[in-house]
């Protein structure tokens, strides 16, 4: 809401205003506007919740890219987002794949159909790709990143919510997430992501060559760790572990559909009910979790 309202208040209008979402194989971005609360906000400013996998996507050549070309031999894209300017809403938490997540894997989400979890196994190049591919299709790259309530943990799907009031922005996609990584006790120039596309010129990685503007976070270190859930641990040894050999069969033959079925299994049937509902009902009793219900779940619910 703080991002719309200031963009309304910047003269920018409502027509000039696109929120999106996409889906993967295991979410739907309608469902999933309702259930985060976004709707109210959208109504409240008059502004339509856009689903990507209703909207026309099309063939793009992009050059220089590290891996996605071998992954995906054409890539397809959304058609609206070619010569508009993004903002991306991140939140600021950990990953078991990429061991931070924020803005630049925000365009894992945007620039790639469901089947982008082919990417996980060269995950790092897959990031830089995403960066040479934003560079490529937009005049304006923006980041604000919510690091009010953040993600410890087994991100992105089993993450512990932990409550730190921070806010981040920044128009260099390299640097926001290095601060991030950096307050939530990483190394920056060990995550292999944020080196890489620092020494391809994408931004800076380095927190000693960011200016940092506002509050004083030269001595924050949340100590979040980043772990690997069940199915993230599962679906890496499939990639690159012991079960590389039935590669081809569990992920890439028609018996693949057992992957979200699985997901969704430990993820609604076993995590949830043992762990994640108590872990949000501790959060709603919070005043960050209390704001959120006061937002009611808008049209369509």
């Amino acid at each position: 809401e703080g991002v719309i309202r200031t963009l309304l208040d910047d003269g920018y209008r409502r027509e000039q205003l696109y929120p999106v979402e996409n889906k993967t194989v295991v979410t739907n971005p309608r469902q999933g506007a309702i259930n985060n609360r976004w709707m109210p906000v959208l109504e409240k400013y008059g502004l339509p919740f856009i689903a990507l996998p209703e909207v026309e996507w099309v063939k793009y050549e992009f050059k220089g890219l590290l891996k996605l070309n071998q992954i995906f031999p054409e890539i397809e894209i959304p058609k609206m987002f070619i010569g508009k300017s993004v903002i991306h809403l991140p939140t600021l938490k950990t990953h078991g794949h990429s061991v931070t997540t924020g803005a630049i894997k925000n365009a894992f989400g945007g620039l790639l159909k469901e089947v982008r979890h082919y990417g996980h196994e060269f995950i790092h190049e897959v990031l830089v790709d995403l960066l040479t591919m934003q560079y490529q299709l937009h005049p304006g790259i923006f980041a604000v990143m919510d690091g009010t309530v953040c993600g410890d943990g087994a991100g992105p799907r089993t993450m512990r919510p932990v409550i730190k009031n921070y806010i981040l922005a920044s128009a260099d996609q390299v640097a926001i997430d290095a601060i991030a990584a950096k307050m939530m006790g990483f190394d920056p120039l060990e995550i292999p992501y944020l080196r890489m596309a620092a020494e391809m010129g994408y931004g800076v990685a380095d927190p000693k060559d960011i200016e940092v503007i506002g509050e004083d976070i030269s001595r924050v270190n949340f100590g979040f760790e980043s772990k690997r859930s069940f199915v993230i641990w599962g679906d890496q040894m499939i990639r690159k572990g012991f079960l590389r050999p039935f590669y081809w069969l569990l992920l890439k033959s028609p018996l693949w559909v057992w992957a979200p079925f699985a997901s969704n299994v430990y993820h609604d049937l076993f995590w949830y009910p043992i762990i994640g509902r108590r872990r949000i009902e501790e959060f709603m009793r919070t005043n960050w979790g209390k704001l959120f219900e006061s937002y009611g779940a808008g049209a369509g619910s």
